[in-house]
């Protein structure tokens, strides 16, 4: 099952995502859909507000238990240890956590763009800690993985928690959320953004008032980062340029990928096919629940339904 788009797998028997004793597990892309930079504090850190939601695209982890402790990952990512790799530290977080003696080989089918700001490596650290939290038995609440996932990275823990969030404070308050599950084009600019330049750029508004989340979702959604960004990189000025031409459009985080938002899958897919051939990207749906945690639901069900046959 090669689709990136995980609709298509898991709407099939969940049996198509198992070969042998493998299993493929999702790892979502996100959008921000806004982004609000209210103050910086002393530490350094800025208070944000700003509203995840994932879509039905992105990556896959597959994985296989090993009888040794080993964690073994494939391919090898070019400029990146292996001890460095999110899914490595993941791993291994849990193995220490919950005092596994197992270990697992594990894939990366690798589709999302690194450097995008559509959580590619903060998704796949996400879907190991739960995928291996759920294979090795090892029983840690959705709560302690995600103690274990801020450690590895601020966005880690709304991939964990698998549904569309509104999250303030430097990222830690998240509040459920219901947005509207639009169909997104999203491209991305040939080029590496750092998150660093974008923050020390002394012309990043940094006291955007704080507002309520009912008020916010009423307004028009925007990135406070958005003017910075393409004021540092022409290539993002150029695709937004481009996309604005057509849907209400804007950066998700620091980039470097933008998005543009469609009421239909016809009207997105007539954009992403007439766009330059040197704009890379996708199309996908926006959905509320992770599609990490509908194949774990899945399996959970699947689960109790074989144990009550046992039982019986």
């Amino acid at each position: 099952m090669k689709t990136h788009h995980f609709s298509t797998a898991l709407s099939t028997n969940i049996s198509s995502l198992t070969e042998g004793n493998r299993i493929r597990f999702p790892s979502p892309a996100k959008l921000n859909l806004f982004l609000y930079i209210n103050a910086k504090r002393a530490d350094g850190y800025h208070e944000l507000q700003t509203l995840f939601q994932f879509l039905d695209y992105g990556d896959w982890l597959e994985i296989s238990l090993r009888d040794d402790d080993k964690i073994c990952l494939s391919p090898e990512i070019p400029h990146l240890k292996t001890e460095d790799n999110l899914i490595y530290r993941a791993a291994k977080a849990l193995q220490q956590a919950a005092n596994i003696q197992r270990g697992a080989n594990i894939h990366l089918d690798k589709i999302l763009p690194m450097g995008g700001g559509v959580g590619g490596g903060s998704s796949n650290a996400a879907t190991a800690l739960v995928a291996l939290n759920y294979l090795w038995q090892a029983q840690l609440s959705q709560a302690q993985l995600m103690e274990i996932g801020v450690k590895l990275g601020a966005d880690v823990p709304i991939f964990i928690d698998g549904h569309a969030a509104f999250a303030e404070g430097v990222g830690e308050k998240i509040t459920p959320c219901e947005p509207d599950e639009k169909w997104y084009v999203v491209l991305k600019p040939d080029i590496s953004i750092s998150t660093a330049v974008v923050f020390q750029d002394p012309n990043l508004p940094r006291n955007t008032p704080k507002k309520p989340l009912s008020t916010l979702l009423t307004e028009k959604y925007t990135n406070d980062c958005e003017k910075v960004v393409r004021n540092h990189y022409p290539e993002v000025e150029e695709v937004l340029s481009w996309l604005l031409k057509y849907a209400p459009a804007r950066l998700t985080g620091t980039g470097a990928c933008v998005f543009a938002e469609f009421n239909s899958e016809q009207a997105a897919q007539a954009v992403f096919n007439s766009k330059p051939t040197k704009f890379n990207g996708f199309v996908a749906k926006a959905c509320n629940l992770s599609p990490l945690h509908r194949l774990m639901n899945a399996l959970t069900q699947q689960n109790a339904t074989l144990n009550s046959i046992v039982t019986i």
